[in-house]
């Protein structure tokens, strides 16, 4: 049987209101006690409709895991309680099924999760997505793109440690099927003023703090970094180190995330060669300095960072240098060059520093996007997501802030404006008459912002690009003439008698009443900061940079085009993008997430009530729920609707056999409901109060409560009964086995009674029977025995002659040959180990034996060393020959000899042919060589020794220097006689040679080596396989050596030596060397 599926429902187990659509009464307070009561609880996701509202735990909550994607995979949006899964999947749905573009726009406050939204619609979109390696790379590309951008764009603020500094927009692309193909990202309003600037509290850009904690020593050596946060400028001190956020580990992470999204190491090291040189020009000092025409001029105080950079850019130094100190203004064919006080060159290096950050931001979000974008050109499916900066209100509001409400402005217009068209498209699909909606429309203020005539933003661009001396006050002054009259403008310049005496409105400002609230706006940097002007001479010292990267960010600065064109401000930038971004909007279907953040501690399970109220205020969500239940506030398909509450209606329960509408109809007549509390769409139910739907579920509950003491009540009967049969059926059963055992237990007494009468019977008749046979035997073996003693006698008579006359020797014969089976029986049994070495034999037992008994071990003792020998390799049985050898040349000779029979012959001690040090020497020699080793040979003339490798092969005896491997001598064996040495402990040896051959034109060679034995025996064995002649060994304790001419005599004395044991040799005169031996 198929597991059956239980579907719940947003109304099941709610805590509080699921939908605020629902909540009675409807106002702020409730409004705001309602989230509250949802946040104690972990329900940080509440809906408005389709709108989700997601409030900031500031913890992580176990609802993100594969089990809960998986929950609401496929599901219909209400089915479940709230959850950004079930956004997200209504979007992808309706993306995959209805071939509908989509758009997700997430809002709200600095610190209140916008970001840790988007990043969870992604990863559910990639968790439900098809599968394939092409589709899980593209999918882990377009995830891997929040790091980088991340760490370039987001950075520690008062309200968030992880705030975004910018807007992103993207579109994600997918095929017919729903898999996701690539993407393209939009970047808004960069923050580029924090590079040079952080308030108190604040840090800088995340990628300059992870740079300096998780660079290499060796990659910050080649970026001139150090790692000390203090030694730069921008970087502000109070904030560097945040807690819980590890910058070494993130910067690896950026790392593995730009390579997986496609940078090539090359990119991934021009960027932070980039990031490097930003840093550094905030290291870049300026002191004044007078010229002789009276006008002040800067110079660089310390000029080593500016070597650096330009080391880091390959810009010359001197270009770099110039247009930190000059200006350089065209107009039409004229060039005018004015030089830059200290102030003025502050600004340009500032200016430098945001524009070089600002366009690598731009660089890296279009480099991202050509690693992203869709490679096929079939037609495409797009999912938005719009992750923007919230309304903002602070102390201190600049442009910064008029050009972010601006923006929120234009996406409050397009959602009421989206909102109610869904909500007009729904009534006139279902057939339900509409009925006109009385909201606040924004667009007044949109206009006074953004109209082309006398708009805030064309006025200011007016006013920067207007010649004469401009200021913000004069800027000031040109709003006050134009928007005085304007309803939502306000400000004590503007001789409104309305605001002259409002001393909460300082004269430097202006107060715009948005939909969110009225924000004051300071006046001072509105117009530098819509200017943004980086100076001619920056952009064209930028462009001659080596680096390819920094010269593709300046292209104006590429004489060869140059512009005299002013550049467009930033306000008139951002507004064309603001345009395009919600022409692009309003054609994708709308899917709204406002975040909220409940406290400003960043703690969790704190919720601060003023805080949520202000955000709920300027995101205008009490009016989107009016909007939302000005008609009917719940609405439901026909089929859930009766499935939840068919069991209200007797009819209807427990199953309606006739269409889905028709039973609500029936449901509905027989629950007394008012018809105008309800309407019936074509294929939804519409309630238009809250309390009905209230009242419904409370009648659900109830009836529930009724059918659950029913379902006991019939629960109960049926286990009682099932258990009184089984209780029945289990004394059946016991009672057989009960019989059984009985019977089984007799059966098992009857039958051990019948084999012990059974063994007693055989019993009796075995021993019967035994009796018997052996009183048989008894009575064969009498016979037998009478028999042998009567042939005995008859034999004895027969031939008692011929045994008397050669009994003796017949005893005599016969004892020595049991003596003799016995000896050997007894030798069989007592054979000693088969070892050549085990000396144990058994003792003769007879004298007469003895000869017999010697013979015997002897020979005993040839067959196992026989069977011994016959295990050896050749290689052993060759130096078992050559050990042989070398006892029967030295035994009882030479009283080094004992020494020596334990140690193997070696003969290569030195290893050549592994050795480079002698490869000349390997090469010179082409025999096989038999003895390499090291030895001293005896000077003839003071008997001082000296180092030579002694080399032995088939056909010579060769001596090479120890050091360089040069071959000194080289003597045939044929011309080797004899070889001398003591019966002494020592080594010393002499090779004599034939007279009158070339080698002996010097003379007898003197050694001594520690490996005298196996030298002398190889040397022996050598020479009588090559000569078929025996070579003399002469050990005598004195022994002449020719010496060129002369005969010395060489003589072995004893004697203590002052180094020890080592023998020492000593010329006394011409004729006699002494050889002093331990």
């Amino acid at each position: 049987m198929a597991k059956m599926e239980v579907k719940s429902s947003l109304l099941d187990n709610m805590i509080g209101v699921g939908d605020m659509v629902l909540l009675e009464p409807l106002n702020e307070e409730t409004f705001i006690g309602n989230l509250k009561k949802r946040f104690d609880h972990n329900e940080i996701y509440t809906y408005i409709g389709s709108v989700v509202i997601s409030v900031n735990p500031y913890r992580s909550l176990p609802i993100y895991s594969p089990e809960k994607v998986e929950d609401y995979r496929n599901r219909n949006f209400y089915e479940l309680s709230p959850h950004i899964f079930a956004l997200s999947d209504e979007a992808y749905r309706s993306l995959r099924d209805q071939d509908k573009d989509q758009c997700i726009l997430i809002t709200g406050e600095s610190g209140a999760g916008k970001t840790e939204a988007s990043k969870l619609v992604m990863s559910y979109v990639a968790a439900v997505c098809g599968k394939g390696a092409e589709v899980n790379e593209v999918k882990e590309q377009l995830l891997q793109s929040n790091p980088v951008l991340e760490a370039f764009g987001n950075a520690k603020t008062v309200r968030n440690d992880n705030s975004s500094r910018f807007g992103k927009y993207m579109d994600i692309e997918f095929d017919f099927k729903g898999d996701p193909l690539g993407g393209v990202i939009s970047n808004y309003l960069l923050e580029k003023s924090r590079v040079v600037k952080q308030p108190r509290g604040e840090r800088n850009f995340h990628v300059f703090y992870q740079l300096l904690s998780g660079a290499s020593e060796e990659l910050l050596q080649k970026l001139k970094l150090e790692r000390d946060f203090s030694r730069y400028n921008y970087l502000s001190l109070d904030s560097a180190k945040v807690n819980g956020v590890d910058d070494a580990a993130n910067f690896r992470t950026v790392r593995n995330a730009m390579q997986i999204v496609g940078f090539t190491d090359h990119e991934t090291e021009s960027v932070l060669e980039v990031v490097a040189a930003v840093l550094k020009l905030g290291n870049i000092e300026f002191k004044p300095e007078s010229r002789v025409n009276g006008l002040d001029e800067s110079k660089i105080k310390d000029k080593n960072e500016l070597k650096e950079i330009c080391e880091l850019t390959s810009i010359d130094q001197l270009v770099l240098e110039r247009a930190f100190s000059f200006r350089t203004v065209e107009a039409k064919q004229e060039k005018v060059s004015t030089t830059l006080n200290v102030a003025q060159a502050y600004y340009a290096r500032d200016a430098l520093a945001k524009n070089l950050y600002s366009r690598l931001f731009s660089w890296l979000v279009n480099r991202i996007n050509e690693s992203i974008k869709a490679q096929t050109k079939v037609r495409k499916k797009v999912m938005g997501v719009l992750d923007i900066y919230g309304f903002e209100i602070f102390e201190d509001n600049s442009f910064e802030q008029f050009i972010i409400n601006y923006c929120n402005e234009k996406l409050q217009q397009i959602f009421i404006e989206l909102t109610l068209k869904e909500e007009q498209e729904e009534y006139i699909r279902e057939d339900i008459e509409w009925t006109h909606i009385d909201y606040f429309n924004n667009a007044i203020i949109c206009d006074l912002i953004e109209n082309n005539t006398n708009g805030i933003l064309a006025m200011l661009d007016e006013e920067c690009l207007r010649p004469g001396t401009v200021t913000d006050e004069t800027f000031l002054e040109k709003l006050n003439q134009v928007c005085a009259t304007h309803q939502h403008f306000e400000s004590r310049m503007s001789k409104c008698s309305r605001f002259l005496n409002d001393t909460t409105l300082p004269h430097s400002c202006f107060r715009i009443q948005h939909y969110a609230g009225k924000v004051l706006y300071q006046v001072e940097g509105f117009v530098d900061k819509n200017n943004d002007l980086l100076y001619r001479d920056l952009s064209q010292a930028m462009w001659k940079a080596g680096h390819a990267l920094i010269k593709s960010l300046f292209p104006e600065g590429n004489p060869a085009k140059v512009n005299l064109k002013r550049p467009p401000t930033a306000g008139s930038q951002f507004k064309a993008s603001v345009a395009t971004l919600m022409k692009n909007l309003q054609t994708k279907n709308p899917n709204y997430i406002r975040c909220i953040k409940p406290n400003d501690k960043k703690a969790a399970h704190i919720f601060n009530e003023s805080l949520v109220c202000h955000q709920i205020r300027y995101l205008g969500l009490l009016e989107n729920v009016r909007v939302r239940r000005a008609g009917y506030a719940f609405r439901q398909a026909y089929e859930p609707c009766l499935e939840r509450y068919k069991m209200l209606c007797k009819q209807t329960w427990p199953h309606w056999k006739g269409p889905a509408r028709s039973g609500v109809e029936v449901l509905f007549n027989e629950l007394a409901i008012p018809m105008e509390e309800y309407s019936f769409g074509r294929s939804k139910i519409f309630i238009r109060n809250p309390r009905t739907l209230f009242q419904l579920e409370d009648i659900r509950k109830q009836r529930l409560e009724d059918l659950a003491t029913l379902i006991q009540k019939i629960y109960r009967g049926w286990k009682c009964r099932t258990h009184f049969l089984l209780m029945k059926k289990s004394q059946v059963v016991i009672a057989a086995w009960c019989r059984r055992y009985a019977q089984q237990k007799r059966y098992q007494k009857i039958k051990s009674s019948a084999l012990v009468i059974q063994s007693y019977i055989r019993g009796w008749k075995a021993r019967k029977l035994l009796r018997e046979l052996k009183h048989q035997k008894r009575c064969k073996e009498a016979a037998t025995t009478i028999a042998a003693y009567w042939h005995g006698t008859q034999v004895r008579r027969e031939y008692r002659k011929f045994f008397r006359a050669n009994a003796g020797k017949k005893i005599y014969e016969f004892t020595l040959q049991r003596i003799v089976q016995k000896y050997f029986l007894e030798m069989k049994n007592k054979m000693p180990s088969l070892s050549p070495i085990d000396k144990n034999w058994p003792p003769r037992p007879y004298l007469f034996l003895d000869s017999t008994h010697k013979e015997l071990k002897r020979i005993f003792h040839l067959w196992r060393c026989k069977k011994y020998r016959d295990q050896f390799s050749d290689q052993q049985k060759l130096i078992y020959e050559e050990k042989l050898e070398a006892s029967e040349l030295f035994k009882d000779k030479k009283a080094l000899y004992p020494s020596s029979v334990g140690q193997p012959f070696q003969g290569a001690y030195l290893e050549i042919n592994k050795n480079p040090k002698y490869k000349k020497l390997k090469d010179a020699i082409e025999e096989k060589i038999i003895i390499a080793e090291v030895v001293n040979k005896i000077n003839r003339a003071n008997g001082k020794s000296t180092s030579r490798i002694f080399l032995l092969t088939n056909n010579n005896l060769l001596l090479a220097d120890q050091k360089s491997g040069q071959i000194k001598s080289e003597v045939p064996l044929v011309d080797v006689t004899k070889v001398s040495m003591s019966s002494q402990n020592d080594g010393f040896f002499a090779v004599h040679l034939k007279e009158g051959s070339e080698a002996a034109s010097k003379g007898d060679f003197l050694f001594s080596s520690d490996h005298l034995i196996e030298m002398a025996t190889k040397l022996y064995r050598t020479t009588l396989s090559q000569t078929n002649q025996k070579l003399n060994i002469e050990i005598s304790d004195e022994f002449l050596v020719q010496f060129r001419q002369d005969k010395v005599c060489v003589k072995f004395i004893q004697g203590a030596q002052k180094n020890g044991s080592v023998p020492t040799c000593k010329r006394r005169n011409n004729r006699l060397l002494e050889v002093a031996v331990p």
